[in-house]
């Protein structure tokens, strides 16, 4: 088993969303992605489903992809140990369709051993892991859940290029928020009017959506 750790916050710790989404958008099909987008900014899943407005790749992302297919590499070569694991079985960029949640994604990383099965995400992260991060392996656990008839109790966010590894505990509380957030997310694209942005302006200086938003120019 994965070394003992803090579990992901429980509701209120990372955005505010408002349970209750409208019965036209309930079913609105989402990305575990989407869960990282809204908690950076509530604007970015509105852009990407209600308008929808023209998505353009930029060299850090393509950076972040040409370091997946790296770091795949070395992790065939390398031992679980890392991992605080017994050795099992790895697959990458594992595609999950959960029809029942409404919820899609491509995993990075999935470890199965006797002690169960593991999501672990590749983030191109400085310092420790992010919130939202968290909240996005929560959603693939709950995936891995739904498609693989099995129970996920912790994850891994490694983190490149420091190569530190970090358990996250799959809790009743980190699934209830994640079930929050993805009703915040569809509750969003069904209403009319622009979300709030991030309180972090900060984080608007990169955003490839900042052009958009006349308040954030």
């Amino acid at each position: 088993m994965p070394p003992a750790g803090p579990g992901v916050g429980g509701p209120g710790a990372g955005a505010d969303p408002e349970p209750g989404a409208s019965a036209a958008a309930s079913r609105l099909h989402l990305r575990a992605a989407d869960i990282k987008q809204y908690m950076y900014c509530p604007r970015i899943p509105y852009y990407t489903y209600a308008l929808p407005l023209p998505h353009r790749s930029s060299r850090k992302m393509e950076y972040g992809l040409e370091e997946h297919f790296r770091l795949e590499r070395l992790e065939k070569r390398r031992r679980l140990s890392r991992y605080g694991l017994e050795e099992g079985e790895r697959r990458f960029r594992v595609a999950l369709d959960s029809p029942r949640l409404a919820l899609s994604g491509v995993l990075d990383l999935l470890i199965t051993t006797r002690l169960g099965r593991f999501p672990v995400e590749f983030k191109f992260s400085a310092g420790g892991p992010r919130l939202n991060h968290k909240y996005q392996l929560v959603a693939y656990a709950l995936l891995v859940e739904d498609c693989l008839g099995c129970a996920v109790r912790a994850g891994f966010i490694y983190l490149v290029p420091s190569q530190q590894i970090h358990p996250v505990w799959i809790t009743a509380e980190a699934r209830e928020f994640c079930h929050r957030v993805m009703a915040a997310i569809r509750d969003s694209v069904a209403r009319p009017g622009l979300p709030e942005p991030t309180r972090h302006r900060a984080r608007c200086r990169d955003c490839e959506y900042r052009r958009f938003c006349g308040d954030r120019l």
